[in-house]
């Protein structure tokens, strides 16, 4: 059997010639084509934005299956998608005509508690990871959503609730398997491919797939930590901030300014008005932990407190798997978070009439600015704080709208020292460079032009080859 034609919009659209059955027989994992019953189910992910339809979807096993797609893809001359946990913000995670490479079901752990080390293959998703450490009381820090795929969030960074005391995700990575445009599974590390080894910290999927990392684990069990809801306040958000920056790095803050959604634990009246939802997690002493987070509590009469000892773990808030949305972003670093920007977060919000929209920020430091700027492909170490404008849309026809809004708040803060790769939406070419001073950004498209000199890895926010 060969595949001669996608279906679209039950339209006949001509793709390369590909051998079903041959592909079946030589993979582990399982082929999905348009004539399969689970098709639209698995092609439309977890991402209303980003709904398309690929010719092949190839759920992979192993290295060996990935680079064996990698080999048929570059030969067939046809696009190529990576999907890990699909969370991609600008729509990655598939492909219209091309081939989905799906590796949800690479799950593999090997871990070696005496060394605190794992092997993890990248199919994982940050809370299958962090369930599965915490039995050994050990954790990696990764983002702060569950259902978010390990391969695509730690190849751009990884800023989570442990950034401050443990650093970024990709600080944490000792070593990693990746298969390369020419079909090749290669080890890297300090020692082999360094290059390479530097480039996909950060980097994004720009130079290979990773099957899998070795990372560091630390100790983290029993943390303090939860919500904290307080009045969205201009001096409160502003106060929040100035008293997680002096706090010790062992307390990494997370904040949402939203209206309150109708949750159990937040009383009715709050319902719908604007409110600070902030996450907390310090991870140390316990009796210490409650000291560091009692400030907090003084900053203004709380409306719901949920800060206590708790597994970390539970961190990562139950999320619905029937609840595909789409969503708009924008966001950058900078530099300081006084009343004067908390007021225009303020003022942001009020302008938009969306049921969920959120003016989040977070305040960087600690581990994470420690590492040498070079040091990682990810360069921008001395952020002090991360904004996001985010708002959730159930109708697409909405898009336009809710991304100008994002955009034209995230400019009124005037302050920008550069972007997040992770969190960057379709923004253009201009926006993806900002992600990287200069010197990163060519030292990039070198090694790019090394490992992937024809920009087959091009499905991403793309750093070309430099040129010859």
């Amino acid at each position: 059997m060969s595949l001669i034609t996608s279906i679209y919009m039950g339209t006949p659209v001509a793709t390369p010639s590909i051998s079903i059955s041959r592909l079946r027989s030589k993979l582990k994992g399982r082929v999905i084509t348009p004539q399969d019953a689970d098709y639209d189910a698995v092609r439309i992910g977890i991402s209303r934005d980003s709904v398309r339809r690929p010719a092949l979807i190839v759920r992979a096993m192993d290295s060996n299956d990935v680079a064996h797609v990698v080999t048929l893809a570059n030969e067939a001359g046809m696009e190529l998608a990576i999907r890990s946990g699909g969370h991609s913000l600008a729509g990655f995670s598939t492909s219209e005509g091309g081939i989905v490479l799906d590796l949800s079901q690479m799950k593999v752990m090997d871990i070696d508690v005496s060394d605190r080390t794992v092997w993890a293959e990248t199919g994982l998703t940050a809370g299958e990871f962090t369930n599965e450490m915490a039995k050994y009381g050990l954790a990696t820090g990764f983002g702060d959503a569950a259902s978010v795929g390990i391969g695509g969030l730690t190849t751009g960074g990884g800023i989570g609730f442990l950034v401050r005391k443990y650093g970024m995700t990709i600080d944490n990575v000792l070593a990693a398997e990746v298969v390369t445009a020419d079909g090749r599974i290669r080890y890297v590390d300090a020692n082999n491919d360094p290059d390479l080894f530097w480039a996909i910290r950060g980097g994004g999927s720009n130079f290979g797939i990773v099957t899998k990392f070795k990372f560091r684990l630390h100790p983290v069990n029993i943390i303090v930590g939860g919500i904290l809801v307080l009045p969205a306040q201009a001096d409160v958000l502003a106060a929040f901030a100035a008293q997680a920056e002096a706090a010790p790095d062992e307390l990494s803050t997370i904040v949402n300014v939203m209206p309150a959604p109708p949750l159990p634990f937040i009383p009715p009246q709050f319902h719908g008005q604007l409110v600070a939802l902030a996450l907390l997690v310090y991870t140390g002493d316990v009796e210490e932990g409650l000291r560091v987070v009692a400030p907090f509590r003084k900053l203004a009469e709380p409306i719901v407190d949920l800060i206590n000892p708790m597994p970390y773990p539970a961190m990562y808030l139950p999320e619905d798997p029937n609840h595909i949305a789409a969503a708009a972003i924008r966001s950058k670093f900078i530099n300081q978070i006084d009343e004067r920007t908390a007021q225009i977060m303020l003022d942001q919000l009020n302008s938009s009439d969306a049921p969920v929209r959120i003016a989040q920020f977070r305040v960087l430091g600690g581990a994470m600015a420690r590492v040498p700027a070079d040091a990682t492909a990810f360069a921008l170490r001395s952020s002090r704080a991360m904004v996001n404008f985010i708002v959730e849309y159930a109708n697409r026809d909405e898009a336009d709208i809710h991304s100008a809004w994002a955009s034209k708040a995230l400019a009124a803060l005037e302050q920008d020292a550069g972007v997040y790769v992770n969190f960057v939406a379709n923004e253009g070419q201009a926006r993806v460079h900002q992600a990287y001073p200069d010197a990163t950004f060519e030292r990039l498209a070198e090694i790019k032009a090394k490992y992937d000199p024809t920009n087959f890895f091009r499905r991403n926010h793309n750093i070309a080859p430099k040129a010859k």
